[in-house]
């Protein structure tokens, strides 16, 4: 407090009333924030008792992370302390979102040892925008379904609905498994044997075979092979015949193994796996023991 019996403050007693440091005070004062209420004979900058409850506001309101501009517009009344804090929360929700996205590309790189240049190939996946990763799924079902007209129209909705986008507030593992299904699905190898799958569902259907049939026929594989499992039936016996007879009908067994080991791969296994967990789900499972077991007993057929 100066003595001149005015009762107002130089920046030394204002620092010691609030805990601030005078440097802060005079920088909030020459941005505006804090404009002093008089001068000393000496030229000092004075403040008042409003000046500390002014002050006690703009810590509050840096505290919580607003800028400068923000603060001197509540101060001046161009805005309310309840407008700026809803405009600040959308930001920290940006911030937050962006955060959550840096994140998961610092764990994968973690995790992987990855490069500087794979290192930045995951960072620009990761940020890509929601209409940048639809563009990205749209070309990959393109390459799978284009000119395949008499491909099942429920395996393509089933694909198209699986491979989901990330949700507003994506969790690190969901960032992560984006990532890499981005990779995977752009992958000119993986977009081969996924086309080559459903060239082989499209080579089964006749204008008479109704939609689902496919799903059906992989579904009663699962069945089939599982209950020979439980049984435990030697792929090589001819008791796995009898289980294919169920199976395969008159279709060639040679087309049908080609078209199973397509199907059990393991990239389509982790395809699978990667667009449940984007989308916050548990992956299905992969059934990997079953789809091995009627890959060895067509093998075993074919080779006798």
């Amino acid at each position: 407090m100066t003595d001149d019996g005015t009762g107002l403050l130089t920046i030394g007693a204002l620092s010691r009333s609030t805990g601030l440091s005078v440097r802060t005070i005079r920088y909030w004062s020459d941005e505006g924030a804090l404009p002093p209420v008089a001068r000393s004979s000496g030229g000092y900058r004075l403040y008042d008792a409003g000046s500390v409850a002014r002050l006690e506001l703009v810590r509050t309101l840096r505290e919580l992370g607003l800028g400068l501009d923000d603060v001197r517009a509540v101060l001046a009344g161009g805005t309310t302390v309840a407008e700026v804090a809803a405009a600040h929360v959308v930001a920290l929700d940006a911030q937050i979102r962006s955060l959550k996205v840096t994140r998961a590309v610092l764990s994968t790189v973690a995790r992987r040892g990855s490069t500087a240049e794979e290192t930045t190939l995951m960072n620009r996946l990761a940020r890509l925008s929601a209409a940048e990763r639809g563009r990205i799924v749209d070309d990959f079902m393109e390459e799978t379904f284009g000119g395949l007209d008499t491909a099942d129209p429920d395996i393509r909705t089933r694909l198209r609905f699986s491979v989901g986008d990330l949700p507003d507030d994506p969790t690190p593992e969901q960032v992560d498994a984006w990532v890499e299904l981005a990779e995977l699905i752009q992958d000119p190898a993986f977009r081969a044997r996924m086309r080559e799958t459903v060239e082989f569902n499209a080579a089964d259907r006749g204008p008479d075979v109704a939609p689902g049939t496919s799903l059906w026929f992989m579904s009663r594989l699962v069945q089939l092979a599982g209950e020979a499992l439980e049984r435990g039936v030697d792929p090589a016996s001819p008791a796995a015949d009898e289980v294919l007879g169920g199976l395969l009908g008159d279709a060639d067994s040679a087309v049908l193994l080609a078209r199973v080991e397509s199907a059990a791969h393991a990239e389509m296994a982790r395809f699978r796996e990667l667009c449940a967990r984007v989308g916050g789900l548990e992956p299905l499972s992969a059934h990997r023991a079953e789809f091995a077991w009627v890959v060895a007993a067509l093998r075993a057929r074919a080779d006798r």
